[in-house]
C-alpha cells in the first residue's frame, strides 16, 4: 500500500493561563487504505472520524498537551478503539483538559509502526514540556506540533514553556534532519527543515 497523509482542519480555542483564542488547528493522518496513525485531537471528533474512514487507528498521538491539541482525544479513543499517547512530562496539562483521564507514555525514541513504515518519537520539549515531533525518515516527513512553523519556533510566552529550550530542540534535534525533509505544521501551512534552518539565529536575536 502506498503511504498517504491526510490533514483535517478544526477550529475551536485555545486556552490556557486564563486567556482564551480562536485558533484552526492541524490533524494529520498518516497510513494506508487499512490503517492509520491520527496525530492530534483538535476541537471536533467527527471530522477526523469521517477522515479515518473505518480504517484500523494503530494510535492517537498527541504532539503536546495543550486543550486545542487534545480536546476529543478521549472521544476518539473511544470510538476509534484506539490507545492515546502522550509524552508524560505534559501530563499537568493534560489533567487540566482531561483529569483523571488514563493515556500511555509517549517517549523520545519511540517508533510506532504504521503502512510498513516506522514513525520515529523525537521528544522536542519548549512549547511545553513534553512536546514531541514525528519523523518519517524512509518518506522524509516530520510532524512538528507547535515546537516548529513556517517562520520561527512555537509560543514559549506562557506556563511550562521556555524559550532557550525550544532552540535547543530545533537546533540539535530538528534542523539535523535532511534539509528537504517536509515539516507539517500543528497550524498553518507547512515548509522544509532547509527552508528554516538557515534563520535559527535571527530567531534567537529576536528572542521570545
Amino acid at each position: 500500500m502506498t503511504l498517504r497523509i491526510d490533514r483535517v482542519v478544526t477550529h475551536g480555542t485555545f486556552a490556557l493561563d486564563g486567556g482564551e483564542w480562536e485558533v484552526d488547528n492541524n490533524i494529520w493522518l498518516v497510513g494506508d487504505d487499512d490503517e492509520v496513525v491520527v496525530i492530534d485531537a483538535a476541537h471536533t471528533a467527527q471530522p477526523i472520524i469521517d477522515a479515518v474512514g473505518g480504517r484500523k487507528v494503530v494510535a492517537i498521538v498527541c504532539t503536546h498537551g495543550h486543550n486545542d491539541h487534545v480536546t476529543v482525544a478521549p472521544e476518539l479513543a473511544d470510538k476509534l478503539d484506539a490507545p492515546i499517547l502522550l509524552n508524560p512530562a505534559d501530563d499537568v496539562l493534560w489533567e487540566m483538559t482531561h483529569p483523571g483521564v488514563a493515556h500511555r507514555p509517549l517517549a523520545d525514541g519511540d517508533r510506532i509502526t504504521v503502512a510498513g513504515t516506522d514513525i520515529q518519537v523525537i521528544h522536542t520539549p519548549g512549547h511545553s514540556p513534553g512536546s514531541t515531533c514525528l519523523y518519517l525518515p524512509e518518506a522524509g516527513e516530520l510532524f512538528t506540533g507547535d515546537t516548529l512553523f513556517s517562520g520561527g519556533p512555537g509560543a514559549t510566552g506562557r506556563s511550562y514553556s521556555d524559550f532557550p529550550t525550544i532552540i535547543g530542540s530545533i537546533r540539535d534535534k530538528l534542523f539535523a534532519l535532511p534539509a528537504e525533509t517536509k515539516v507539517h505544521t500543528g497550524h498553518g501551512d507547512g515548509t522544509t527543515i532547509g527552508t528554516e534552518s538557515p534563520h535559527l539565529e535571527e530567531w534567537i536575536r529576536r528572542g521570545n
